[in-house]
């Protein structure tokens, strides 16, 4: 029989590992891998990790003129460390993600997520293979507009929990978007104090929204469904373009034969009466439209918020590193 996992492969819906821990990506031969700081910072824990620790701080103590910016540079450099293993084992593109503290900084923004491709440039993989993650703030997709049409580079838009979010990502010509599936439901849950089943759980709504809006209007960029909770969310979304899925649920699907339908087609969207809407040069109501989906603002900040404490965590392991090395 079949795995559920390579039913939904054949669907057509490519499959992501959602893991900073490359040990485990190879088993289920996905096509990319995504990170970010808070599942580098796990496996960074982790003793077989060690010597990419090491290369890291041996690069930071020389570059910088002070111990911050020797950790900044420990730190994208332990980034760029794991996204090269992991394109070791997968055959597509790996998603690094620009610190949490550009996140309502366009320049800023431009100017990492280039340096973390010079980086990759620097030990021999190709801007082709990897994907910025930007947070997807007003700045970060105004980041990902120019990122993409000036110097080629591809976007993966992240923390993404509205359809404004994500029409605006699309119109800048991000690459990819990753619409956080999990923590809409867990707001929806705290909210409501209710429970809600696979069929109506308000992050899968989310996403067959996005996906329906930029099918019916022929838009390139990427839907990749994240942040998965259950097995249910994942399978209500089978068909969707790409999902990002971590190495528990992919081990629960690669262990399954269960029947997986498609449920989402993108013909299917060109009949749905959806109105078309534009925000990329219109900031105001961009922002106001966001602003009317408390969620959305409150999970935005959340995540941005808990990005950049891991990323300071992170940022301590490494300046202890540096000062004992």
């Amino acid at each position: 029989m079949t795995s559920s996992l390579e039913q939904l492969k054949a669907i057509g819906t490519t499959v992501v590992c959602d893991s900073g821990d490359f040990a485990t990506i190879g088993k289920y031969k996905p096509q990319d891998a995504t990170t970010n700081p808070s599942l580098i910072l796990a496996a960074s824990k982790k003793t077989e990790y060690a010597r990419l620790m090491d290369v890291a701080v041996a690069y930071g103590k020389d570059h910088g003129k002070d111990m911050d910016e020797k950790v900044d540079a420990t730190l994208d450099r332990l980034l760029v460390e794991f996204g090269k293993e992991i394109l070791q084992i997968v055959p597509g593109k790996v998603s690094t993600e620009v610190d949490a503290r550009f996140s309502f900084d366009v320049e800023g923004s431009i100017n990492k997520a280039l340096h973390i491709i010079e980086l990759y440039k620097e030990i021999g993989i190709d801007k082709s293979r990897v994907l910025i993650k930007l947070a997807s703030t007003w700045e970060g997709i105004k980041a990902a507009q120019e990122l993409q049409s000036k110097h080629g580079v591809n976007c993966n838009l992240t923390l993404m929990f509205s359809l404004p979010q994500a029409i605006a990502a699309a119109e800048a010509g991000a690459y990819l978007i990753s619409p956080f599936v999990g923590r809409i439901l867990d707001w929806y849950k705290a909210a409501n104090k209710k429970e809600y089943s696979a069929q109506e759980d308000p992050g899968v709504k989310s996403v067959q929204q996005i996906f329906n809006y930029y099918k019916k209007y022929d838009y390139k960029t990427i839907v990749m469904g994240a942040s998965f909770r259950s097995l249910g969310e994942i399978t209500e979304l089978a068909g969707c373009d790409y999902l990002t899925i971590s190495p528990n649920y992919l081990e629960e699907l690669y262990n399954s034969t269960d029947k997986i339908p498609q449920k989402l087609v993108a013909s299917d969207a060109k009949n749905l009466d959806i109105p078309k809407r534009s925000y990329i040069h219109d900031e105001p109501l961009f922002r106001f439209d966001f602003n009317e989906e408390a969620m959305a603002v409150e999970k935005l900040r959340e995540g941005i918020s808990k990005f950049a404490a891991d990323a300071i965590t992170l940022k301590g392991i490494l300046r202890q590193k540096i000062e004992s090395a």
